[in-house]
């Protein structure tokens, strides 16, 4: 499935970070990770560390599929306000997963403390009324998550435009947020593995057993307790039932400006109550990454053709927005993803494969956050132990 158009900034700016080789034996383990992507690598990562035998196998090369096109957004904010999550699941059920996301963003941060090289920072996040009306219920979501006591500020009229030179009716200003590099921070931590790695190795076909499950590729077969597929937006063709839909989004990188050019951006992630949304934050050296335009297209070549019209659009609303920020494109992309009814992932087993399959599917806007969640969540899973986020993660849960 080709994923994504382009020039996507992560993949020219870092280059090819590091070279895995092709699986050319058969082998065994405790768990078989089915993606060498940002989500493949949180999984693998928290399994290896509570020492399973993890190995994982990707079609591309490492982070060559939809890793290389996030923006990685670090938020706890979830597409799906809080309100609306609490009256489709009730407010407990919201309330853990609005916290559950803010944890999230604090385990990347400590991950990457640990680790370096993910180009992570603590950001805030600025969440702006894209018109008078939307500013209302905009009101009503602050409230909700001050009473659940996330760290919300509600900003006025006056203060956005003192603030940010942006003209939006109201605001909410929240922590924690952050911005990292989800390229560097794939390498980095499957680098750590040693040898057990294998890219360019696709697997063919999957026999899951009592046991064990067999991963057939075109040289060698994997026996693993668990296989977790983390294939990104491609792990859908292990069901044949559709749990979410395929959408096409758009982004484009700045050239480096200097820190007075970027002005609040430096440190302060923006985007706005609209279906599909803009968005903008800074990266590590000094470039606004600003993406949005989501459509529904699924077919790459129409994507493609798409693209520079796109970029277009975004310069634009980039400009009308923050009009003294010099705009100057120097990458733009475009990446297939995933989005749910709910905005919730899916974690855990399905009743197609069995309980030893499990799968991994962290789409929606905030992916990387999902994701750090669900390596612990399948981790308890396959240790037999409860997770208070298994129910809400998993596939019986009730989307209405």
């Amino acid at each position: 499935m080709d994923l994504k158009s382009g020039y996507p900034f992560w993949a020219v700016k870092n280059g090819l970070l590091r070279t895995f080789p092709r699986l050319e034996q058969d082998l065994r383990c405790d768990i078989a990770v089915i993606g060498g992507g940002i989500t493949g690598a949180l999984i693998a990562h928290e399994f290896a560390a509570h020492d399973h035998e993890v190995i994982v196998l990707d079609g591309r090369d490492i982070a060559w599929g939809s890793t290389a096109a996030s923006t990685a957004l670090l938020q706890y904010e979830i597409d799906t306000h809080l309100l609306d999550l609490a009256q489709r699941y009730g407010e407990p059920a919201a309330a853990l997963a609005y916290r559950s996301c803010a944890a999230g963003v604090e385990q990347i941060g400590e991950l990457a403390r640990q680790f370096g090289g993910f180009g992570f920072a603590q950001m805030k996040s600025l969440y702006y009324a894209s018109t008078d009306d939307a500013a209302a219920g905009l009101r009503a979501e602050y409230e909700a998550r001050r009473r659940l006591g996330l760290d919300v500020r509600w900003l006025r009229k006056s203060a956005i435009a003192a603030h940010y030179g942006l003209f939006a009716a109201g605001a909410i200003l929240s922590r924690p947020a952050a911005r990292f590099d989800p390229y560097r921070a794939t390498h980095r931590l499957l680098g750590r593995l040693k040898g057990r790695v294998y890219a360019r190795t696709r697997v063919e076909r999957m026999e899951p057993g009592r046991r064990s499950v067999l991963l057939h590729t075109a040289r060698g077969v994997l026996r693993a307790g668990h296989v977790v597929v983390a294939g990104g937006y491609e792990s859908q063709g292990w069901l044949s039932a559709r749990v979410a839909r395929n959408r096409s989004s758009y982004a484009f990188a700045t050239e480096p400006m200097a820190r007075a050019q970027l002005g609040p951006l430096r440190d302060t992630l923006v985007w706005e109550t609209a279906r599909p949304y803009i968005y903008l934050r800074s990266s590590d050296d000094g470039r606004l990454l600003v993406g949005g335009e989501d459509d529904a297209i699924d077919i790459p070549a129409r994507r493609d053709a798409r693209l520079t019209r796109k970029t277009g659009t975004l310069l634009r609303k980039a400009a009308l927005l923050f009009p003294q920020i010099p705009f100057e494109p120097a990458y733009s992309w475009a990446g297939t993803f995933a989005e749910t009814r709910d905005g919730l992932p899916y974690f855990g087993a399905h009743e197609e494969t069995g309980p030893r399959v499990l799968y991994a599917m962290a789409y929606g806007g905030n992916g990387i956050t999902y994701s750090v969640l669900g390596a612990g969540l399948l981790r308890a899973t396959v240790e037999r132990r409860r997770h208070a986020l298994a129910g809400l993660f998993g596939f019986g849960r009730h989307a209405g």
